[in-house]
């Protein structure tokens, strides 16, 4: 009796298991939902401004700035590594902090760490990383304002020469079930140049091509540090939601294992009773004879 009062109590804590993993994959998916959503709204922008740098650029060959010209020399570097802002999304925080450390070896120069989320904070204190900041602040559904403030910090930190590159480190979100890490060069800046042939058109900018070109890059770099926060938060959510779906199927299938228990348990306690009662039976017959 006792064995069965303990099946009936785990059976209720797993199913008390199983909503709370239903809820938040039901969470993860709604705010997936709008991080992509964002992504979507803001890919008319990016292009746009892809297309106009990709004009400035090719005006002119002499063109300088300060966000594209590099450092004579790279001593240090900068990774900015974005994590999420909680666990339970399986492996990915730690697959992505592990790739960092891989990339940080492989480079062997001089470094400091820029980290964007809340997750691993003691993990980070207890590792030898050289974390010089950390925004704790950034919302699961990034907005501009987070990401100008991410964007600020980091070109001051090139344009006040403390650092001669910077990289950022992420899960690239492919698919709901896949989050590739990647490591791309933030500073000094390498716009990709499109594939497109110009249509002939004479631009005249105003007041004048270098000044143009500085407003643009300045749109440039902020709009890369929004695109890449919203890559990352739905590597994390679409994580989370498949590392909640598999907890949802595990509980379920904790369930049936311990309902079978629960019936073997109570097989096995009624043939208990049946076996006494017949034993009393003929206990009381052979002494009634």
């Amino acid at each position: 009796m006792a064995n069965m009062r303990a099946i009936r109590t785990r059976i209720k804590s797993v199913k008390n298991t199983e909503q709370i993993t239903k809820a938040m994959k039901m969470v993860a998916v709604s705010k997936l939902r709008r991080t992509q959503s964002s992504m979507q709204a803001m890919r008319p922008f990016s292009e746009k401004s892809q297309e106009v740098m990709d004009t400035l650029l090719s005006a002119s060959s002499g063109l300088e700035n300060r966000f594209i010209k590099p450092h004579k020399e790279v001593k240090k570097v900068c990774y900015v590594l974005f994590l999420g802002n909680r666990g339970l999304c399986g492996a990915y925080n730690s697959s992505i902090l592990h790739y960092a450390n891989s990339v940080i070896k492989q480079s062997g120069k001089d470094y400091g760490l820029v980290v964007c989320g809340r997750w691993g904070k003691d993990v980070l204190a207890n590792s030898r990383l050289n974390v010089v900041r950390t925004f704790s602040e950034l919302s699961d559904t990034p907005n501009m304002d987070e990401a100008l403030e991410v964007a600020d910090y980091l070109k001051s930190l090139y344009t006040s020469g403390e650092y001669d590159e910077v990289h950022l480190i992420y899960q690239h979100y492919v698919t709901a079930l896949r989050q590739d890490p990647t490591d791309v060069q933030y500073l000094p800046a390498v716009p990709e140049k499109s594939e497109q042939k110009g249509s002939g058109r004479i631009f005249i900018f105003e007041p004048d091509t270098n000044s143009v070109l500085e407003s643009v890059m300045q749109l440039y770099l902020n709009n890369r540090i929004m695109s890449v926060l919203l890559d990352a938060k739905c590597g994390e959510h679409s994580a989370r939601m498949t590392a909640m779906t598999a907890a949802s199927d595990s509980t379920k299938s904790l369930i049936a294992e311990l309902d079978l228990k629960l019936n073997r348990a109570r097989q096995a306690a009624i043939t208990t009773e049946i076996s006494e009662i017949v034993g009393g039976a003929s206990a009381l017959k052979k002494k009634k004879q």
